[in-house]
């Protein structure tokens, strides 16, 4: 081989070499890994109450929560509900209008499961607090039922839809608000706490008769369904 020939293969050579060493450093530029600063998942915890503990998801005082309540952002959550349910007929879930105070599983027109036919055998009327925790999980409060909606999991959603439904005929009257409940302070239909009622004595407490004991309570009870109370 000549000498002209191998400077022609060795630069060939050497030139091939440096542009992939060159390709190869401006590969890793344009794609390299960049680590975060801390590694992990990021995971949507829901913020705990003072304490540490999360509040106890329990049907508030009605008398107290109902009159504050969002009626607006209830229709507005109503719209999970109306692929089944109206308020002028029957569907795939029954006609709602009026459901508060009704009887369970008595909409006339519409097949309602064993298992709410059950329910209406020992529950006599939708109350709001049925229909509070019927429409948090119509499938784990009432086994069974044709209502396969998958619930409210919010307190302020269930409870601005009560409101709502509170609106279209129902029967079912808005207690008077429980002392105890506004001397604790009741959770409010945007999830806040009520501020401590005071009064000429001080705090709560201090200047107001405590209620005699044994005295029936002013509440009424609930649940139903963001895809309807009545339902399946």
């Amino acid at each position: 081989m000549s000498d002209l020939t191998f400077n022609k293969v060795a630069g060939a050579a050497l030139a091939t070499g440096l542009a992939i060493v060159g390709l190869r450093e401006l590969s890793s530029g344009i794609f390299s890994d960049h680590k975060p600063a801390k590694p992990g998942y990021a995971v949507e915890v829901a913020a705990e109450a003072a304490g540490g503990a999360a509040p106890a998801d329990v049907p508030p005082d009605w008398g107290t929560v109902l009159p504050k309540a969002d009626v607006a952002a209830g229709q507005a959550v109503f719209g999970k509900c109306q692929s089944c349910h109206s308020f002028t007929s029957n569907g795939t879930g029954p006609d709602l209008m009026g459901v508060l105070g009704r009887k369970p599983g008595s909409e006339a027109g519409f097949s309602y499961s064993p298992a709410m036919e059950a329910f209406a055998a020992k529950q006599p009327i939708w109350d709001y607090e049925h229909v509070y925790e019927f429409i948090k999980n119509p499938q784990a409060y009432i086994s069974g039922t044709k209502m396969t909606f998958v619930g409210l999991k919010k307190p302020e959603d269930r409870i601005n839809l009560i409101a709502y439904l509170h609106t279209q005929g129902s029967t079912l009257p808005i207690p008077a608000p429980k002392p105890a409940a506004a001397e604790a302070g009741q959770p409010t239909a945007t999830g806040s706490t009520a501020a401590p009622a005071t009064g000429a004595g001080g705090p709560a407490g201090q200047g107001a008769a405590a209620p005699a004991p044994g005295a029936p309570s002013q509440q009424n009870t609930t649940a139903a369904t963001s895809s309807g109370a009545d339902s399946h």
